[in-house]
């Protein structure tokens, strides 16, 4: 079993565990002409580089890329990184290691959220439209495809069991929402919920590393979608032609602008709502792994992908005091105190009264 994840690795630290290999490469310096194995080592915590110096060349034609590996070495830092100095490697026998150790997950139950996205389901007051869903959560292979997809490679839900998450995510929206602007159709609104994505459980491969199918590469996950959704509409005999169309159109346009990859423009109060929705949800998630991640004692994290700029910690501005007038628990501004003293809003009140 795996004894030890990526995140969890300090320098000088002599690991003997099971990593996923992501990229592999024989490298060779201009300069001295010697070469060495180069890796991106993974596990669902994170990916680190790692080398290996000698006695390599047979070793690595054992292995390949997405496999998973037994390697034995030690943790260096190398130019402010950590990385891995390889001595020992060898392919791992698939009984021992668990493939969920290798790919990040959802931190949500999986069956429940398909329980949740069942009984939304199961809401839909057109006929027409809820047999339409039940068609597809009604599919073993689907419903399987469905509990593990990732919604994207890296952007949001990048991980097993994001695309699900993002559609029950997006289904809460919808339901208040749909109750703000009551022109709006729910059960069209929430059909497009479900099924505006569902080309990337044929888009992206997830058995051992997330990454695009051929026919993800060549189509895309809209085109790939708009055809498993008329095949399930022309399996349901007298489905209104006009309503297809409609539902069609929130696949086609959900990305909302043609430069972001839709084929036509949302044109329809369901399909404008669609997009909107579907970019708030899928941004907001991106800032909150981005955040999580960023240590509670730093104001900015690194770059998000997703919004192409670094992100504030705010939580450091809402300090005792600020919004009702009166110091909040002793508990909560001790959690604030890093070990220099002063709380992290004493700081960010300093460096702005300097920055004035």
């Amino acid at each position: 079993m795996k004894s030890a994840f990526v995140a969890d690795l300090q320098d000088g630290q002599a690991v003997a565990s099971f990593f996923l290999v992501r990229e592999k490469e024989i490298r060779t310096s201009a300069n001295s002409g010697k070469s060495w194995l180069r890796l991106a080592l993974a596990d669902r915590t994170g990916t680190i580089e790692a080398k290996m110096w000698d006695n390599f060349a047979e070793l690595a034609q054992t292995f390949a890329a997405d496999d998973i590996v037994r390697v034995r070495g030690r943790v260096k830092l190398y130019r402010g990184e950590k990385e891995l100095t390889i001595e020992q490697i060898q392919a791992a026998a698939e009984t021992d290691y668990t493939l969920d150790d290798f790919l990040p997950h959802t931190k949500q139950d999986v069956e429940k959220l398909y329980a949740q996205l069942r009984e939304e389901i199961g809401s839909v007051r057109n006929p027409w439209l809820r047999k339409l869903l039940q068609a597809f959560v009604d599919d073993p292979d689907c419903a399987a495809k469905l509990k593990r997809a990732p919604a994207a490679m890296m952007m949001h839900h990048a991980y097993l069991g994001g695309l699900l998450e993002h559609i029950v995510s997006l289904c809460g929206l919808a339901k208040r929402v749909a109750q703000h602007y009551p022109e709006v159709d729910g059960d069209l609104l929430l059909t497009g919920i479900v099924l505006h994505d569902i080309g990337k459980t044929e888009e992206l491969s997830y058995a051992r590393a997330i990454n695009y199918t051929t026919e993800g590469q060549l189509l895309g996950h809209i085109v790939i979608g708009l055809a498993m959704v008329r095949k399930k509409i022309d399996a349901i005999v007298d489905f209104p032609k006009p309503l297809a169309t409609l539902v069609e159109h929130l696949i086609v346009s959900h990305h909302g602008e043609y430069e972001f990859g839709s084929p036509k423009l949302p044109a329809m109060r369901e399909a404008v709502l669609l997009h909107h929705l579907d970019d708030l949800d899928s941004k907001m998630a991106a800032m909150r792994e981005t955040l999580n991640q960023t240590p509670a004692d730093e104001l900015w994290s690194e770059r998000n992908a997703a919004l192409r700029r670094n992100l504030l910690n705010a939580t450091a501005f809402l300090a005792p005091g600020e919004t009702s007038g009166e110091p909040k628990a002793k508990s909560s501004a001790q959690a604030a105190r890093p070990s220099g003293g002063a709380t992290l809003f004493e700081r960010v009140a300093s460096a702005e009264k300097k920055r004035s």
